[in-house]
């Protein structure tokens, strides 16, 4: 049963630019996030607590939040690691964050240095601290589609490593197709196995567009009834762990679709384009969001 409504977590500023060669200067991180709100986005993944040594981009976290102009209905998040990093979001003065699992044992210990179990047992942790601190957690499940170590993951482990996110504190878990090999059919299985496990309420999706099934991924999604989709500005994006992994859905597109379907989303298409326009000045390299070239083409 599709909805009327749905929410675009925008993960632009944070997985999509992590990955960017050249450095990105914070206050055009900071004018970036700024303008994504002014757009309508409701929920933004701004940055990431993490060592500067594995993910240099997200060096600047503190004083990119520290510098935002943050609006009363719009959620800035960031993702934590550890417990290490949730104690800078919090001096931060950061509300939300975000941890990532994965699905397989292989990716699970070449992205985070740890087994899945260990993994769940740091977060854990994680999530009874920021409870402590009225910190909201939202958890993610990579390789929920297929690993570019292991191969192919059953859906039950998909399904269970998001019941133990839940049943740990997380309010939402976005299951991630980390390397854009998910289709259609697969997108109906694993949610299937997954709403088996937690309400389909508390589902997202977050679809890489690598194999150019993002979109129709996104339909079977609405089909089943899933409400939350992650998506980033211009289709930013790649994952540094999954090679040949492209960019994120894109939230054009995204917004493209759902506004032809009649669902609404609260966010103005063409001030986000302007937001899109903006950070591909400073990346230097063209985004590939479809949307997004079509409307600079005219």
């Amino acid at each position: 049963m599709r909805h009327t409504t749905v929410t675009v977590v925008e993960v632009g500023p944070r997985d999509g630019l992590q990955n960017e060669a050249a450095a990105v200067a914070t206050a055009d991180k900071v004018e970036f996030v700024n303008r994504l709100s002014a757009a309508g986005l409701t929920a933004i993944e701004v940055s990431a607590f993490v060592s500067p040594k594995w993910v240099p981009q997200m060096a600047d976290a503190d004083a990119v939040f520290a510098a935002i102009a943050r609006q009363p209905h719009v959620r800035y998040a960031a993702l934590v690691p550890n417990l290490t990093g949730l104690e800078r979001a919090h001096a931060s003065g950061v509300t939300e964050v975000g941890i990532f699992a994965a699905a397989s044992e292989g990716f699970s210990r070449r992205n985070i240095n740890q087994g899945i179990e260990q993994s769940l047992d740091t977060y854990r942790g994680v999530c009874a601290r920021a409870a402590e601190l009225g910190i909201r957690v939202r958890g993610y499940v990579s390789t929920a589609f297929g690993c570019p170590l292991d191969g192919a993951v059953p859906p039950r482990r998909v399904g269970e490593v998001a019941a133990a996110l839940v049943n740990m504190g997380a309010f939402e878990v976005a299951v991630s197709d980390t390397i854009g090999i998910a289709h259609p059919r697969q997108v109906g299985e694993v949610v299937a196995e997954v709403a088996g496990h937690i309400p389909l309420s508390q589902i997202a999706l977050h679809f890489h567009d690598t194999r150019g099934m993002a979109l129709a991924n996104v339909m079977a999604g609405l089909d089943l009834g899933v409400q939350t989709y992650d998506a980033a500005a211009g289709g930013l994006g790649g994952c540094p762990y999954a090679p040949g992994a492209t960019g994120n859905l894109a939230t054009e597109d995204l917004l493209y679709l759902l506004d032809g379907l009649g669902i609404t989303t609260g966010v103005d298409l063409s001030r986000l384009l302007e937001a899109s326009a903006f950070i591909e000045s400073r990346i230097g390299h063209a985004l590939p969001s479809r949307v997004y070239r079509a409307s600079r083409a005219r």
